[in-house]
């Protein structure tokens, strides 16, 4: 099996991708790239088995309702007080919603957040992978699935507090990633893993796309799966991490 990772960003510069390689034993990283456009990460996906994209794949229903609403002031809704749990509810997804109740944290807001323009981007992206012949599910159900690289290793008990700004804690990490999945092999990419964030939760992402694919994850409910299709799930992975290599 072969899964691809990546990290987007609002540009090529901060987005990374990686390619791992599942056989019996072992997962070694095959690429790893940084400052990464569409075009490679529409050609690896046409080459994997499942593609994890740490991005969200939609909005909130009732924001984009509210800002279809507010097109016209003369049809909009007044009927509303502003307040902070209204807020909440158009700034966060079902989904993100699902990730605080089982991580204890909210994943950052696609309506509120510097995110948004990451999302326009990863927007742009499905449909190029649609239109390669991909058939995009963003329940996760299909070849692409939603991943949450912090949220990922958290559940699989190791500690992330400061790696996306340290490089020695990255090295720490990836130290401790390697003796819990002593079947991991990073390979020449170790170094732009510690010398580089993106590139580091493009091979997490990788790895929790490899979970996703082992239906190892926790997936909407059945009465989350219409709104997951429009707004997006954040695939959480179920299990150890010596799982995944079963």
């Amino acid at each position: 099996m072969l899964t691809a990772g990546v990290d987007l960003a609002a540009e090529p510069k901060g987005t990374a991708l990686a390619i791992v390689d599942w056989t019996s034993g072992a997962a070694k990283v095959l690429d790893l790239q940084v400052g990464v456009s569409d075009e490679p990460i529409v050609k690896a996906a046409s080459q994997v088995d499942k593609v994890g994209i740490d991005c969200a794949l939609g909005w909130p229903q009732e924001f984009v309702q509210f800002m279809t609403q507010q097109a016209d002031i003369h049809l909009a809704d007044h009927n509303f007080d502003g307040g902070m749990e209204w807020r909440r509810r158009l700034a966060y997804r079902e989904t993100d919603r699902h990730v605080r109740e089982n991580t204890g944290r909210w994943p950052l807001s696609v309506s509120t957040d510097r995110l948004g323009l990451t999302a326009m981007r990863c927007s742009g992206l499905l449909s190029r992978l649609s239109a390669s012949g991909v058939e995009i599910d963003r329940t996760g159900a299909g070849l692409v699935s939603e991943v949450y690289p912090g949220a990922s290793l958290r559940l699989w008990g190791l500690n992330t507090t400061g790696y996306r700004t340290s490089e020695d804690l990255r090295a720490e990490l990836l130290t401790t990633l390697k003796i819990q999945a002593p079947w991991f092999d990073a390979g020449g990419a170790e170094e732009l893993m510690i010398t580089s964030c993106d590139a580091f939760d493009a091979v997490i992402a990788a790895i929790a796309a490899r979970a996703v694919a082992m239906g190892k994850y926790l997936p909407p409910q059945a009465d989350q799966q219409a709104i997951a299709r429009v707004e997006g799930w954040i695939s959480l992975p179920q299990g150890s991490l010596s799982s995944l290599n079963e």
